[in-house]
């Protein structure tokens, strides 16, 4: 097996995730309020706007559970490519809808529609592209290989921020509100159809071909996830909560917040974000590289305990309104929440069996995502009432990570553990 293709393959599709949500979550705040929700009061067409984008994380589970089931009975592989199809179709789409101007009250349901399709196929895609990385890692590199796919978030973003960028500076104001805005969303046809043939060309992972060998394949893989590995389904779920909202809010909202809530230009608040990227393009392969020696766990933590610390400081400096200050603090968040995301898809993965796998890591993934996708319903009408609090602001991302770390006290050490999940030793997971 071709180990540069497979991780190739594992990176593209992630990258097409984060791209499409940076679209979808800078279009919500600039465009769709606008175009699709429109409202005498700017807040509610926000708001409003900001459901939709929620949606698409409610529909997630769903896609967890059906891609699930086919990575676990018909192969990684195969659920991959139709993620793919679905991620780049509904974006596509999206780029073509006609506005509320045009169509009246069609225009949001068809809108909400292709949301929940891109939700539902997002569903999948992120613990298919985990596995086909971890269940083909050599021997001691699992952590390594496991970060990979999570490189898709900065490159996404930053993929995503320039694409925004040129349609909006190579247009005027009222050519990018009219049709400038749709060119992103177009070109994720392009990257699709890279994937698509990246990842035909990959074989199917060393460890579901050998489960698919024993004839051991779980017949309805949602209920015996439910049934042997709730546990771990729940600690997944625990585990990501804390991160996912300071994830949402630092990825997406901040633009919102930083621009209409404390007067930064666009520019400097999508400066930053990139810069935030820049560091997380380090950052993630080398906590993905150390867990492997240090162990998941131990790094896990490390990087929660940082985010929580770290949680009022850095809306008290974004609030400043020194430009150097938020630019500081956003690498500061590209370090810490580098360890978290690095490690966390190996480190989900090792808690489920082969035969399970695929369903018990997307499940436990998009269920949290599910949750913290609707942040930004609540953050609106937060920072409407209250102003760009730093204590309520960080207040509530500290909450989130303190339920995390609460749930890596109830995290195996699988270092101890004699039934390993994967065919080789998992020394490495555990504190």
């Amino acid at each position: 097996m071709n180990k540069s293709r497979v991780l190739f393959a594992s990176l593209v599709g992630s990258v097409i995730e984060w791209y499409d949500f940076y679209l979808y979550g800078t279009a919500t705040g600039l465009v769709f309020s606008k175009l699709f929700f429109p409202n005498q009061d700017p807040a509610i067409s926000l708001l409003l706007a900001f459901v939709t984008f929620g949606a698409g994380y409610a529909a997630r589970p769903i896609g967890s559970a059906l891609f699930g089931h086919m990575g676990d009975r018909i192969g990684r592989k195969a659920a991959l490519i139709f993620t793919l199809v679905g991620m780049g179709g509904s974006s596509m789409l999206i780029g073509l809808l006609p506005t509320y101007a045009q169509v009246g009250l069609l225009a949001p349901i068809l809108l909400v529609i292709l949301r929940l399709i891109q939700g539902i196929a997002l569903g999948g895609e992120w613990g298919g592209a985990i596995l086909l990385a971890t269940e083909s890692a050599p021997k001691g590199v699992r952590g390594l290989y496991g970060s990979i796919p999570q490189l898709g978030v900065p490159i996404g973003l930053v993929t995503g921020s320039l694409s925004f960028t040129l349609a909006s500076s190579l247009t005027t104001n009222n050519q990018f509100i009219t049709w400038g805005w749709r060119i992103p969303f177009l070109l994720s046809g392009v990257l699709i159809a890279l994937a698509i043939w990246v990842r035909s060309g990959v074989e199917e992972t060393p460890a579901f071909q050998k489960q698919k060998a024993s004839g051991d394949l779980a017949k309805v893989p949602f209920i015996e996830t439910f049934r042997n590995d709730w546990r771990n389904v729940l600690r997944a779920i625990g585990l990501k909560i804390g991160d996912g909202f300071m994830n949402v809010f630092t990825m997406s909202f901040v633009l919102v917040y930083a621009t209409v809530y404390l007067g930064y230009s666009r520019d400097v608040a999508l400066t930053a974000l990139t810069i935030g990227c820049a560091t997380m393009l380090v950052t993630i392969p080398l906590f993905g590289y150390l867990s492997d020696f240090i162990g998941r766990k131990f790094i896990y933590i490390g990087g929660l305990i940082l985010l929580f610390l770290l949680a009022v400081p850095y809306f008290t400096m974004i609030r400043e309104g020194a430009g150097w200050l938020y630019f500081m603090q956003v690498v500061v968040l590209g370090i810490t929440w580098g360890a978290v995301f690095s490690t966390q898809g190996t480190l989900f993965s090792e808690l489920f069996p082969a035969k399970v796998r695929y369903t018990g890591l997307s499940v436990g993934y998009q269920v949290a995502a599910a949750i913290v996708g609707f942040g930004p319903m609540m953050w609106t009408p937060m920072a409407k009432s209250f102003g760009p609090s730093p204590l309520i602001f960080g207040g509530f991302m500290m909450a989130g990570l303190a339920l995390s770390l609460v749930f890596c006290f109830f995290l195996p050490g699988t270092r101890t553990m004699v039934n390993t999940h994967y065919d080789e030793s998992v020394e490495n997971v555990g504190s």
